[in-house]
């Protein structure tokens, strides 16, 4: 017999990203990539977003670990549409006017 794990504070749709229940913007991916890149514990997060209590961001992580698989590929998606619209966009008129004076 198996138990399926509930998840508190975390409202999972089959075809959508993993999301907060109170606050449905932030994804479970979000608040990941505060904790990938910067090393933030679940209490950091909540300084750092103080609308956020510190059972969701644990609830969070806790789904996270759980579904590493999935959060990281939501995460790679990410990034690569990141870097695609990065090189399809036309370049800043900054950078234009530093390539006419040759400094880059």
């Amino acid at each position: 017999m198996s138990t399926a794990v509930a998840y508190p504070h975390i409202h999972k749709s089959a075809a959508e990203p993993a999301r907060l229940e109170r606050i449905p913007r932030l994804r479970v991916s979000q608040m990941v990539a505060d904790y990938l890149a910067y090393g933030w514990s679940p209490e950091e997060m909540c300084r750092q977003h103080p609308d956020l209590t510190l059972s969701e961001a644990h609830s969070a992580m806790a789904y996270y670990f759980d579904h590493q698989q999935e959060i990281d590929g939501e995460l790679q998606a990410e990034l690569e549409q990141s870097e695609g619209d990065r090189r399809a966009a036309a370049p800043s008129n900054l950078l234009l006017r530093l390539r006419a004076q040759g400094r880059l």
